[in-house]
């Protein structure tokens, strides 16, 4: 099999500019609020990069963005604009909850997390077959609706009766093992790569894969050739509601020390949104998709370094990390409009 090396080095060596672009102007900024931006940086890598407790961490912060991130990039090579994967984590997440609790065991988790992505994702996937309601209205405002519902059955029916600020947690026989101790990096992050592998042979060595992106790539022409844009509809919503829903599932199972949802469901969210970024810079391929995940799971793993070491305040340190984010993920939404204005 011919491996096309230009189709790979032209977004590569667009990503590297527009990441070295984004630490310029996060640079710019910290200079200009009264801080050193060579300290800040170090302190940055050197917390995310510069030890084995580092990696570990930047990998563990990797995990569930890497999952969310293929649920958008999927959609985008369908030529959809799934921004569902927030909802859906929530979903991954109590499904895992429920059923490690029933039966004890990881298996159950993910088939838990995988029918709840699926059951969430279809409201759109038929909303849009159907009705034709446009992707991005449906799932902007069934985020909302998961998140509500979410925190009700959170609130009222798997509270954990020791501790109110969370819920009840994964039993010990549900969880992934740690990889290395005294970090939260569990082999949950295997899970994610295989994923990314498992879309890319999908999409790009099976019929539906391949129906997927020439539907995406030019709708009218996948109708001439006979292939069915509902069912490659579908299909976009049902491998994404499977990667999101896997997404809050592997949360649970393996991030320590709590295995439960937190007050508010503060530590699963954001994951969803994140995952848009993450696609973004990766191109919505998902081998890129690995790597811009770690490459986001760094900048989330060196905050904290940031703040101790350089002394920048947690608000400063976000607004680094957007500015490098929105400069990272210029490129792969120019080609996404460029898609979208084409069809």
């Amino acid at each position: 099999m011919k491996v096309d090396i230009k189709g790979f080095a032209k977004p590569l060596i667009e990503s590297l500019i527009a990441v070295i672009i984004g630490i310029l102007v996060g640079a710019i900024i910290l200079a200009f609020s009264g801080y050193n931006p060579v300290e800040a940086y170090s302190a940055l890598f050197d917390g995310a990069l510069g030890s084995k407790y580092g990696w570990a961490m930047t990998l563990s912060a990797a995990t569930p963005i890497m999952l969310t991130a293929l649920t958008f990039g999927l959609g985008a090579k369908t030529g959809l604009f799934n921004i569902g994967g927030e909802g859906t984590v929530y979903f991954g997440a109590i499904a895992a909850l429920i059923l490690t609790n029933i039966w004890g065991n990881i298996l159950m988790g993910l088939l838990g997390g995988i029918i709840a992505g699926i059951a969430w994702m279809a409201i759109p996937a038929l909303l849009k077959v159907f009705r034709g309601v446009n992707e991005v209205v449906s799932t902007i405002m069934l985020n909302w609706v998961a998140y509500f519902l979410a925190l009700y059955i959170i609130i009222q029916k798997i509270p954990n009766p020791k501790d109110p600020n969370k819920t009840i947690a994964i039993p010990l026989s549900a969880r992934f093992p740690i990889i290395i101790k005294g970090t939260e990096l569990s082999w949950a992050f295997a899970i994610s790569v295989i994923a990314a592998l498992v879309a890319y042979y999908i999409l790009w060595h099976t019929t539906i894969g391949y129906e997927l992106r020439v539907s995406g790539y030019n709708e009218r022409a996948a109708r001439y050739a006979g292939i069915n844009p509902k069912k490659t509809v579908i299909w976009s919503f049902v491998l994404g509601g499977i990667m999101s829903g896997l997404a809050g599932a592997i949360e649970m199972m393996g991030r320590p020390p709590s295995y439960a949802i937190s007050q508010g469901m503060a530590n699963i969210y954001g994951y969803g949104f994140d995952g848009i970024g993450v696609s973004l810079v990766g191109r919505n391929h998902p081998l890129g998709i690995i790597f811009s995940g770690i490459f986001f799971g760094m900048l989330k793993a060196g905050a904290t370094a940031m703040q101790i070491e350089a002394g920048v305040p947690l608000e400063m340190v976000r607004v680094v990390q957007g500015i490098i984010v929105v400069t990272v993920a210029i490129p792969g939404l120019l080609d996404l409009l460029k898609r979208v204005v084409r069809k």
